[in-house]
């Protein structure tokens, strides 16, 4: 099986709107509710791709428990680890007409330090089924900033393959305990390195102690830094829509790549199309699949030289 990790799980909840206008009252065209947070999305793109996947992470409070009840029955096994604060919620807001959508985040539940040590203790159980996992999305308040590098050398010490997708400090920490890949977005990696440009801020961030970086570059695609060399891999064209776990959706693409041992262009091509796919999807944070079939082919990889 895959596990993904999201210590700062989400109920998402998509408004859609005719038209987004500031100072002025919405009539709401459709409401759509499910659980979020980055790991969850990746897990559940997994499950969609055919793939056994577990979720860990943190749930609390009555949101907790409206997140847990989408995720049973259902293709994604619920290992997460009960808090006493409420989860948090998420809501995007989609103008139907532009295809631009409005983000507003809740911070997450304080950890205390007896649900940090559950946390890890159901974490090392899994890791004795998992073929890989994935590190996802911001640290809830509570949890020290090195949380990341400490999941990493765990999943190290019981030779499971790592994904780390994350940012700022715990992205610095994290990237140091030598994850197998490291998955930055364009901001992400410039805070990270310094550099605003691609490459050399790529292949910077690896020699930071990453196997891997793949970096997205949004409407570019993808550029990916690997012992193998160095990729960039486009869709056809720019898609617009709703961008909610695109991302998520590109690290899905990644693991299910690792575990079925592919070369790593072909890795690039399903995360970029997959990618593309959420981005059209109705719903935030899943993929409109004859969009992800249609793209696949067409997506372009190919192969940068050091001096890029």
């Amino acid at each position: 099986m895959i596990l993904t990790v999201t210590l700062n799980t989400a109920l998402d909840l998509t408004y859609r709107v005719p038209a987004l206008t500031p100072h002025a009252s919405h009539r709401v065209t459709q409401v759509i509710e499910r659980p979020g947070g980055k790991g969850l999305n990746v897990a559940r793109v997994l499950a969609a791709l055919g793939h056994e996947t577990v979720v860990t992470g943190f749930a609390g409070g009555s949101t907790g428990e409206i997140l847990r009840g989408h995720l049973a029955p259902g293709p994604v096994r619920d290992e997460l680890v009960p808090v006493a604060g409420p989860t948090r919620r998420t809501v995007a807001i989609v103008d139907t007409t532009t295809g631009d959508t409005t983000q507003l985040n809740e911070p997450g539940p304080t950890i205390t330090p007896a649900e940090w040590s559950a946390l890890t203790a159901r974490y090392t159980e899994l890791l004795a089924g998992a073929r890989a996992v994935a590190l996802c999305g911001s640290l809830p308040p509570g949890i020290h900033v090195g949380a990341y590098a400490e999941l990493i050398r765990l999943a190290r010490a019981a030779g499971v393959p790592v994904l780390l997708d994350t940012s700022g400090e715990p992205l610095r920490r994290g990237i140091a305990a030598r994850p197998d890949v490291v998955k930055p977005n364009a901001d992400e990696l410039a805070q990270l390195t310094g550099s605003r440009e691609p490459h050399r801020a790529t292949r910077d961030a690896r020699r930071r102690g990453a196997h891997a970086v793949v970096s997205s570059l949004g409407p570019q695609g993808m550029l990916a830094a690997t012992a193998d060399g160095l990729w960039h891999a486009a869709p056809p064209a720019a898609v617009k829509g709703n961008p909610t776990g695109a991302g998520d959706s590109a690290v899905a693409g990644l693991l299910a790549g690792l575990v079925d041992e592919i070369p790593w262009p072909d890795r690039l091509t399903q995360a970029v199309a997959l990618s593309a796919a959420t981005v059209l999807s109705p719903v935030a944070g899943e993929f409109d699949r004859g969009a992800y079939e249609d793209l696949l082919p067409r997506v372009t990889v190919t192969e940068q030289t050091e001096a890029a």
